[in-house]
């Protein structure tokens, strides 16, 4: 009785937390009944031959990806996933599902989640309203080969409603982080030592990485 109370308490201290435990508590049961009954991801993307897919099995109903990514949208995954593919190489659209139920964000035949691989790895958008949003404290880091593959993607992002930030960082229009980093770059941070440093300190004063600043800066 007395835990129930100080529960109760909480909530109306915090009205923002009740919130979105309500949400948690309607939608993601929705989220594991669509997970356990429809067919396997993986499954669905076995015609897709990208390099860092999951390595499919004799029984196609074992090759289910261990770990799948969720990503929290408002209400745009599925215009979200459709994107991604364009833009990224070893990428494909998977299903669609819609609510079986209303839920708090939508009603009953709205696309609840879509299933996608961006750059070889699987994920599921989830629509589950404005609760919750996305920060920088997850991101798609891109590794790019030369200076025309990171305009590419960066120009993508940023062009289509994304923002710039700083050292190789943007978001998309849906306030998704990108890294979109070139292999230079790495590289000189794995040397280690005074190359490190140089492109460290390079790159600290740029937005999009330039490929031939960070070669420069490497070379000392």
């Amino acid at each position: 009785m007395g835990e129930r109370k100080g529960n109760a308490a909480r909530r109306e201290a915090d009205p923002a937390a009740s919130s979105r435990q309500d949400v948690l508590r309607n939608v993601l049961p929705l989220v594991a009944f669509l997970e356990v009954c429809t067919i396997p991801m993986a499954r669905r993307i076995q015609q897709f031959d990208g390099p860092n897919l999951l390595q499919q099995k004799k029984d196609p109903v074992m090759a289910i990806a261990k770990n799948t990514i969720c990503l929290w949208y408002d209400k745009d995954a599925e215009a979200a996933a459709r994107f991604y593919v364009e833009t990224f190489p070893d990428s494909a659209m998977g299903a669609v599902h819609r609510a079986p139920t209303d839920y708090p964000s939508g009603k009953a035949g709205d696309v609840l989640t879509v299933e996608f691989t961006v750059a070889g790895i699987p994920c599921i958008g989830l629509n589950g309203g404005p609760v919750f949003k996305p920060d920088e404290a997850f991101s798609f880091q891109i590794a790019t080969d030369d200076q025309e593959e990171t305009d590419r993607y960066w120009n993508a992002i940023v062009g289509n409603g994304g923002t710039e930030s700083a050292c190789g960082w943007c978001k998309d229009r849906w306030g998704l982080s990108w890294q979109i980093t070139p292999r230079v770059l790495t590289e000189a941070m794995a040397a280690g030592g005074e190359e490190a440093k140089r492109a460290f300190t390079a790159m600290m004063e740029m937005g999009k990485i330039d490929v031939a600043a960070i070669e420069k800066a490497r070379r000392g």
